[in-house]
């Protein structure tokens, strides 16, 4: 045998790893074609579905408390200033409201009671009544999505109206007094996000994986939009609307970039934007979380071509691939405080003031776990957090 060359053996070993190889490769595509067949075909069907909560007895009706509930009319407030010591210093809760990670969270604005709603990485919006017996321990889970519901919102002008939205390319609104999720609005897949653009929340605008913003009249018939504007980027991140102004729109896109159009940039960012939002009540504030590790407040109260940055806070906001993405998010009480996750040990959640001062930490032995996903109350003292097995915690008075 020359020195270098193979014996047959090694020869026939040979090809039999390659042989192995290529059928190995096969199988891997298989899977991967498969499993996007399967997704493609898991889409829920157009038009409206029922309320089914699957996590009772089939043919369930809803629970006649839930309807109560969800119909009771908000009270009318005015920005009210409280103490964030608040008394909230102990879990008044913790359930296991969805299936997988959560992705969105909402309080019902009705008082007499804590109605909360989660979406979570599958496409489930679980509902839960704190101290009921309603559904499972308090609990009703439902399907009406496929992939991440990646925001949700009650109607600010129709309480009775919760919006979900999800990557399969569906919003959703729930009907709880005909006992189905309508649908609002409907692409192939790539919704992120939503806000609602009209005061009387008729009008939505949305934006996409794909760089696209949309407006959706809710009042025209059908399910598709009334304009679409595609941006100069990959990903739109997260739009939100003036609260007063309604013409003005804030972008976070993708790469850095953050506007609100159509007059102002806000400069700094020098990796992704997760979320921006204007304060609640008067919008002349804007909160930003970019994965640069830094929470940032700008002062909108004039809406010039460049706003000014008033502080920024340094915190870790890496959360990796399990995770869903921290964000600031305004108190709906007040215009000068938001709440963030932290990746912090012991476990918290904490509440900033536009000054970049911390105001207050929530923690407990019990919450073991991040709660990427957060928000207050609109009108109770009251603040939830979402973690990455579906569960819900809730600080109450």
């Amino acid at each position: 045998m020359q020195p270098g060359s193979l014996s047959i053996y090694e020869l026939e070993r040979l090809e039999n790893i390659r042989q192995n190889q290529v059928f190995l490769s096969s199988i891997k595509l298989l899977e991967v074609s498969l499993l996007k067949n399967r997704i493609e075909h898991a889409r829920k069907p157009e038009g409206p579905i029922s309320m089914e909560p699957i996590n009772m007895e089939e043919d369930s009706s809803l629970p006649p408390e839930l309807l109560k509930l969800w119909t009771e009319v908000a009270h009318l407030f005015t920005m009210t200033y409280f103490s964030l010591s608040m008394e909230l210093s102990e879990i008044g809760g913790v359930a296991k409201v969805v299936k997988s990670r959560i992705f969105s969270v909402a309080f019902h604005p009705c008082s007499s009671r804590l109605l909360m709603a989660a979406g979570d990485k599958l496409g489930g919006v679980g509902l839960w009544n704190l101290d009921s017996d309603m559904g499972d321990e308090g609990v009703l889970l439902f399907e009406p999505h496929v992939q991440p519901v990646a925001c949700m919102a009650f109607s600010r002008s129709h309480p009775t109206d919760l919006l979900t939205l999800s990557y399969d390319g569906t919003l959703r609104s729930t009907d709880v007094e005909k006992a189905v999720f309508d649908e609002v609005y409907r692409i192939k897949d790539g919704l992120r996000t939503f806000d609602f653009l009209s005061h009387d929340c008729s009008t939505l605008v949305t934006g996409d994986w794909y760089g696209d913003v949309a407006i959706v009249d809710r009042r025209t018939p059908g399910t598709s939009h009334e304009s679409l504007h595609s941006l100069d980027t990959k990903t739109v991140r997260c739009v939100h609307v003036h609260p007063v102004q309604k013409q003005y729109i804030m972008v976070a896109e993708n790469r850095y970039k953050m506007g609100i159009s159509p007059v102002s940039q806000l400069y700094g960012h020098s990796k992704s934007i997760s979320s921006a939002y204007f304060s609640p009540g008067t919008g002349n504030r804007v909160v930003t979380t970019c994965l640069d590790n830094n929470i940032r407040i700008y002062d909108t109260s004039e809406l010039t071509s460049r706003a000014p940055l008033l502080t920024s806070i340094q915190q870790n906001l890496y959360t990796g691939r399990w995770l869903s993405k921290l964000q600031a998010m305004w108190d709906p009480k007040r215009d000068d405080c938001f709440v963030v996750g932290s990746m912090q040990r012991p476990r918290r959640v904490q509440v900033f003031h536009e000054s970049g001062q911390l105001q207050h930490s929530f923690q407990d032995p019990e919450m073991t776990t991040v709660l990427s996903v957060t928000a207050f109350h609109p009108t109770r003292n009251a603040l939830l957090g979402g973690n990455a097995s579906g569960r819900l915690y809730v600080f109450t008075d």
